[in-house]
């Protein structure tokens, strides 16, 4: 998956996770807090982008804690501070509850990175801003957590279809990079699309290891270990 700087990321994602989705998701890895909840004032109910979300953030930290198949409406509610008939008109079904999270989370993911890579000053940054914005933030990591949950679970075609786009949308950001890289003779020439599907593949069982808790990662982050990988396959020959 897909870590943001700000927010977790995805698998394919196990994509993607901040996040993601591995977002992106920036603040640096790190626990992040619990949000508390509050009360609901009904004359003062937000509107728009912001209700949705705060909806949508709600739900990735109550989905996290109580499970999707415990969490209900009202816990949501409770935590956006918002009335259950608010929260009831942004995700509709309770079945849908999962999806409906996942693809904002990852299309928000997305565009903290495409936010980011705006500003970087090159190819290399944009990859090493990809790598951190895919991998999960910590373990635990939420947006991360929402992705392994909605994987374990059983899709119709429209589920599936939805799940592929998340993970494509990813991919693609990659091998947009790639190209650009040696568009500019900056990256070795190497076959974007393999590049791509490796690339993932690695990523994502390292995402499985930082959820884990995998004791290396305490001296060597998974990003780092990543990045250098990356980096010697698009080094350019005779480059050290």
């Amino acid at each position: 998956m897909s870590t943001p700087e700000t927010e977790p990321a995805p698998p394919q994602r196990p994509l993607p996770t901040e996040g993601a989705t591995r977002p992106a998701t920036g603040t640096e890895p790190g626990a992040a807090p619990q949000p508390a909840l509050a009360s609901v004032d009904r004359k003062r109910q937000p509107s728009g982008d912001e209700a949705r979300g705060r909806a949508m953030r709600a739900a990735i930290s109550a989905i996290a804690e109580k499970g999707p198949a415990a969490v209900r409406m009202t816990d949501i509610a409770a935590r956006a501070g918002m009335s259950t008939g608010h929260i009831l008109y942004h995700f509709g079904k309770k079945d849908r509850l999962l999806l409906e999270v996942l693809a904002w989370s990852e299309a928000d993911l997305v565009a903290q990175f495409q936010q980011a890579a705006e500003r970087a000053a090159s190819p290399a940054e944009k990859l090493a801003l990809f790598v951190r914005y895919y991998l999960p933030r910590h373990q635990g990591d939420e947006r991360y957590a929402l992705w392994t949950q909605v994987l374990a679970q059983r899709h119709d075609d429209a589920g599936r279809q939805l799940l592929t786009a998340l993970s494509e949308a990813w991919e693609e950001q990659l091998e947009a990079i790639v190209l650009e890289g040696r568009a500019l003779g900056q990256f070795a020439d190497v076959d974007p699309s393999e590049f791509v599907i490796r690339t993932v593949a690695m990523l994502n069982g390292l995402s499985g290891d930082v959820m884990f808790g995998r004791p290396r990662w305490q001296r060597d982050s998974a990003h780092t270990f990543a990045l250098s990988a990356l980096e010697r396959e698009l080094r350019l020959p005779g480059k050290a």
